[in-house]
């Protein structure tokens, strides 16, 4: 007897745009089902800083993907971004207890909930934490270590954390279209998850998603999340510098770097020109081409030199051996990848979905959605897992909204 399916919507309040993907998961498969988008408002550099606005434009979203699925949604998961969020790294370590130095499930979860346990500030909330391989008397140990021998078992946390208003307020857009959000997850894993395999994961690899307002980064080791961040910049920044250095609209910047910005500039004869609209109708404009490709390269350069910086002595080429993979909206400026390669100094691609997935979903933009999905059906499937947090901080935001 078949299992009744759950409908997942993976939610993502971009500052470009909002996207919504449901996902139908009977236990055994996941079918994508139903998409929606919307041209976001209200929400700069990946945080809402107009409820209405954003609510309106995300219930619209959710509406299409709804309609397109024919099905109501019965969970959200909710991709999260914006400078607010930061990390720090915690470990702890424990002796095993048991006389034939046997690990058993208490030692796991004591020295997990030991690495977990140290105090935020006040206003900040955890959004994940993430936990980096266990080690058994200094071996790494890539799964869980129950029925391993040995005296001392270790294991470190990168916990992410945010701005308690600033996520509830993500929260509550959701809330407003009658549904709950089940788990906030960041971005850069949802995209990183689908856009690297484990053999990458495994050996070392860095992955941008290179959003309209935020560019998120993971760094993956051993396999797993090894350091996550956010850098408020991204693709928005390009368009502002062709509007303000060529004296555009944002609209008419936007088109122009779609169209003939480049992450390097390749353009030799500043007397080649383009044309805005190219139809030679009344109102189009010619423009140098390699002014454009200048003030596009500059600034493309500029934001992945600010992410290198701040990963700092994290990131070493050595520890990275399947080098940078670009996803994202902004991934799609022509050239990113070679300038990725010589700013990281090891090999650098733009990501693909995996082949599973259909073509009209295949487009850099979906990645964070198609991700959420992933960790959509984790939860549905790994409700137990020992070391898994999805409740906790939803439960303690309820008090936000107790006068909503």
């Amino acid at each position: 007897m078949s299992s009744k399916p759950t409908f997942i919507g993976a939610v993502e309040i971009g500052t470009s745009k909002i996207s919504v993907l449901i996902g139908e998961y009977t236990g055994r498969e996941l079918a994508i089902i139903g998409c929606g988008e919307c041209s976001s408002r209200g929400v700069i550099k990946g945080s809402v800083v107009d409820y209405k606005a954003a609510s309106e434009c995300t219930h619209s979203a959710l509406e299409q993907a709804e309609r397109d699925a024919g099905e109501r949604i019965d969970t959200v998961f909710l991709a999260q971004t914006g400078g607010h969020l930061e990390g720090f790294y915690n470990e702890a370590s424990v002796n095993v207890k048991a006389a034939d130095n046997m690990i058993e499930r208490d030692d796991i979860r004591t020295v997990c909930d030991l690495a977990k346990s140290k105090e935020l500030p006040a206003g900040r909330a955890v959004v994940h934490h993430i936990r980096r391989p266990f080690r058994v008397d200094g071996r790494l140990i890539p799964a869980l270590p129950e029925n391993l021998v040995g005296q001392r078992l270790e294991v470190g946390y990168w916990t992410v954390h945010g701005q308690e208003q600033r996520l509830a307020d993500n929260i509550h857009v959701i809330r407003g279209f009658n549904l709950e959000v089940r788990e906030l997850v960041l971005a850069s894993l949802a995209a990183g998850h689908m856009v690297t395999s484990p053999e990458e994961r495994q050996h070392g690899v860095l992955v941008l998603d290179m959003g309209a307002g935020t560019t998120d980064y993971v760094l993956y080791r051993d396999g797993a999340p090894h350091t996550t961040g956010v850098v408020p910049v991204g693709g928005t920044h390009l368009t502002n510098d062709l509007s303000i250095g060529l004296r555009l609209t944002d609209g008419q910047a936007e088109k122009l770097k779609l169209r003939f910005g480049r992450a390097s500039v390749v353009t030799k004869d500043k007397a080649t020109k383009v044309m805005l609209d190219g139809n030679f109708a009344i109102g189009d404009r010619q423009f140098p081409q390699q002014a454009i490709e200048q003030i596009t390269a500059a600034r493309a350069w500029e934001l992945l030199e600010v992410v290198k910086k701040k990963l700092g002595n994290t990131f070493t080429p050595e520890t990275c051996a399947a080098g940078v993979v670009l996803t994202g909206g902004t991934a799609k400026l022509t050239g990113i990848a070679e300038v990725a390669a010589k700013v990281f100094g090891v090999p650098a691609h733009l990501g693909e979905a995996p082949t599973w997935v259909s073509e009209n979903l295949r487009d850099p933009g979906f990645h964070t959605g198609l991700g959420l999905l992933y960790y959509g059906v984790s939860a549905q499937s790994e409700k137990s897992a020992p070391v898994r947090r999805a409740g906790g901080f939803l439960s303690g935001m309820k008090r936000l909204f107790a006068n909503s």
